[in-house]
């Protein structure tokens, strides 16, 4: 395929509904623009830079997103679903403090919940895990503070 070799600078432009198909569009620099609504089929995506964006309602499905890094984000309320989480490290989440956007001066929010997940040799360390609750879970070899689980059970 002979692509037609065209650098584009637009500016206070309004290409709505504008469909691009069969195009390389490497290296954009995108600042200040509405892609509300706009959806993104069969594209490679690597190396992208996401700054200062609005995803709220976005939707990823078959996406492959090894090695990326969200920092600083609300990700209240997401749904993550059927994924590899292998080598993955959640680091200072938090609740939202006064003045976020979700912040509630009662302190009560929707629980964080993992239902059907395989966290085994997983590592959890210095959380608050005050008014957890696990149900029906295998706890063979579970230890808090280097301690037995199954041992402080049978110990009742």
């Amino acid at each position: 395929m002979s692509l037609k070799v065209e650098p584009l600078d637009l500016l206070m432009a309004d290409i709505s509904g504008s469909k691009w198909q069969e195009v390389r569009a490497e290296e954009l620099n995108i600042d200040n623009v509405s892609l509300a609504k706009t959806k993104i089929n069969n594209a490679n995506m690597s190396q992208m830079s996401l700054n200062d964006v609005n995803m709220g309602g976005i939707k990823i499905s078959n996406a492959n997103l090894s090695g990326i890094g969200i920092q600083h984000a609300n990700f209240s309320h997401a749904v993550i679903d059927h994924v590899h989480l292998v080598g993955t490290e959640f680091h200072n989440v938090v609740l939202p403090m006064e003045g976020d956007g979700n912040y509630n001066s009662d302190g009560h929010y929707k629980p964080l919940s993992f239902h059907n997940c395989n966290l085994s040799n997983g590592q959890i360390r210095n959380c608050d895990l005050s008014n957890v609750e696990i149900t029906d879970c295998d706890i063979t070899g579970l230890k808090i503070n280097g301690i037995l689980i199954s041992d402080l059970i049978k110990n009742d």
